[in-house]
């Protein structure tokens, strides 16, 4: 149903019940059908012409609230559904109604979480907790343990991103975020197993294994994720299913794995092929290139890059075009077709511009010079702006060196990457950091203190009750002399009395309630008196509908929290590149691959002069696990 048709039914409803007590619930529950329908947008039009109708039935009014802002949450207007779930709370709080303000708790933690207000989200989560445990009521305390565990997976997560880490490499604070997600989890999963509820045993263990990843322990991970994988099977969810093997792949590449990695992302393509999912499909497509480039089964591996290319073109994806390129040259660089590397480098390097990519430009452009000397080819006039000349260095620099190294000129085992990201933006920030002038600011800071002083003293007060002098006692604060300590407490309330006010919520502007539930409010609080019958009406007639069974969802945009862990903020982000980057990933465990290629020179001022160190080659191999050391 449209906007357009929902105004006209709400206008026909509000002419059939004109002057009825019972208009306010009739558009409400007009509304909840339509959201359950999955038409929130037309469900908002008559929940707010219910609350525009008004009402003095409290527990109408706050189902209402609970309604709106789980469909504004799922509509993605998360201010507007932290307002409403804020609303509910209150009027819970208000009734004493200890369950429903639970399941508001619940919700407006949800909702804080997505906003990336992770303190407040635990307040309000813990606050469910409690509650539910107080009330004895097993799936709210279910949910409670579960939204726990997201809310700190996510702040672990959020807190992560500040630079690129491997699992397991991350900061004491952000592991100990993800210990206490993994600690609700368990306490969840261990409930649920108690009440039998399989599909939410499925959730947590995809949970446990999604954090158990992040924590770098990749045997727990696995041992989750194939309980997941296997209660999936079990009920038929393909989606999970295919996370499942997802997941199960990646935590498979950094055990070294990559045979059983490669059959996990099959049955990923297979399904999402099944589910008709594009998207998804190019993701292991790319994903299962990257891996069979580390098998260096490298035909296989540039099958797979252009069944991924030419989905990034139809679902015009310019960042996974710019991978695939990447990896299409890289691929046949290691085959020894340098011509179609060279012409996959420069697309790769004019799609990093189109998209503003530093970090793919930068490769790009030592990909092509690499190229270029391979197969002696002249300078073109461009040539400036796709190499970046070499600067002498002034004395040595072991950090700067290692990344102009020799190479092979035979080009037989093209490494993976040309230059690790995480080099370049040391290198970017180090050129762009500004120099401090101490001088500047210490002669600035001086004067300023000088021509202050004065007027910072005039401002000191003292609170002696020696003597002083003339000047001093200008400046003296005259406390009241209290006798008693009720006077105290009285010269205290009088002055936060209005502070206190202002914070007080004001029942009267909560939209849609009448002025008639003040009094209603002041009787329950009063009296603890029954509702009459026409309050017991009202109810069941809520109750016909189950508005309640709607609050606090588990949040369908974090179910299983299946999703991966993704490359820094700074790195253009494409649909048809999985979450967990090979772009990022493999150009950081491919360091140590890098150095096993690279030719010893010998040390000479020449070499020295354009920037090049000797080095000798290893033998140790490519370690997914664990990086190699880089010798000096």
């Amino acid at each position: 149903m449209s906007v357009t048709a929902s105004q006209e039914s709400i206008q026909k409803v509000v002419q059939d019940y004109d002057g009825s007590s019972n208009m306010c619930l009739e558009l409400a529950l007009e509304g909840e059908r339509l959201c359950k329908a999955g038409d929130c947008r037309a469900g908002v039009a008559f929940f707010q012409a219910a609350i525009q109708a008004g009402t003095d039935d409290l527990r109408t009014l706050s189902a209402i609230y609970s309604q709106l802002g789980n469909a504004y949450f799922y509509l993605g207007d998360y201010n507007k559904a932290m307002q409403y779930h804020k609303h509910d709370l209150t009027l819970a709080r208000t009734m004493g109604d200890k369950l429903g303000e639970a399941k508001s708790s619940g919700n407006l933690g949800n909702t804080l979480k997505v906003m990336g207000k992770f303190d407040e989200a635990l307040v309000c989560c813990k606050r469910h907790l409690e509650l539910s445990r107080e009330l004895d009521d097993k799936l709210s305390e279910g949910r409670a343990l579960y939204n726990l565990g997201n809310v700190c997976h996510a702040k672990g997560k959020h807190i992560g991103r500040v630079g690129q880490k491997d699992p397991g490499e991350f900061s004491d604070e952000v592991k100990e975020c993800l210990q206490e997600a993994v600690s609700y989890y368990e306490e969840n999963l261990a409930l649920m197993r108690d009440l039998g509820d399989v599909a939410a045993q499925g959730r947590a263990c995809g949970n446990l294994g999604n954090t158990f990843y992040l924590l770098g322990d990749f045997g727990q991970a696995i041992h989750y994720h194939e309980e997941r994988l296997s209660i999936a099977r079990q009920f038929g969810d393909k989606a999970a299913e295919r996370r499942a093997h997802s997941n199960l792949g990646n935590s498979h590449i950094f055990m070294g794995r990559f045979e059983e990695a490669a059959h996990h992302y099959k049955r990923t393509l297979a399904l999402a092929q099944e589910l008709g999912d594009q998207a998804i499909e190019a993701q292991a497509c790319y994903s299962l290139g990257n891996t069979y480039t580390l098998l260096r089964n490298y035909e296989t591996a540039i099958e797979y890059h252009l069944r991924h290319l030419l989905i990034a073109q139809t679902l015009n994806d310019r960042v996974g075009e710019g991978r695939a390129c990447w990896s299409l040259g890289n691929a046949h660089a290691s085959l020894g077709h340098h011509e179609k590397a060279l012409s996959f480098a420069r697309n790769h390097l004019e799609i990093s511009k189109e998209i503003s990519d530093p970090m793919g430009e930068a490769t790009a452009k030592m990909n092509i010079a690499d190229l270029k000397r391979v197969l002696n080819l002249p300078d073109s006039p461009e040539a400036a702006d796709e190499v970046p000349p070499m600067k002498t260095p002034v004395k040595p620099d072991t950090s700067r060196d290692r990344l102009h190294r020799v190479r092979r000129e035979s080009m037989e085992q093209l490494s993976l990457i040309k230059l690790t990201p995480d080099a370049k933006n040391a290198a970017a920030q180090s050129k762009s950091a500004p120099k401090l002038k101490n001088e500047d600011e210490d002669s600035f800071f001086d004067l300023l203190s000088r021509f202050q002083s004065k007027r910072m003293d005039d401002q000191r007060c003292s609170l002696s009750v020696k003597a002083l002098d003339d000047k001093e006692n200008l400046n003296r604060v005259n406390l009241p002399k209290n006798d008693r300590p009720e006077d105290l407490f009285d010269l205290i309330s009088g002055m936060q009395s209005k502070r206190m006010d202002e914070q007080r919520v004001a029942l009267p502007n909560l939209p849609g309630l009448q002025s008639t539930s003040l009094q209603r409010i002041a009787e329950s609080r009063s009296n603890s008196c029954l509702p009459d019958d026409q309050f017991l009406d009202q109810l069941a007639r809520c109750q016909n509908s189950r508005l309640d069974d709607q609050r606090s969802p588990l949040p369908a945009a974090s179910e299983d929290a299946e999703e991966t862990w993704g490359a820094a903020a700074t790195v253009p982000k494409g649909t048809t590149v999985p979450d967990e980057d090979f772009f990022s990933l493999i150009m950081r465990f491919q360091s140590g691959r890098m150095d096993d290629q690279r030719a010893a020179v010998p040390r000479t001022n020449n070499r020295i002069a354009n920037g090049s160190v000797p080095h000798q080659p290893s033998d140790n191999g490519l370690s997914i696990s664990k990086k190699q050391p880089k010798k000096k």
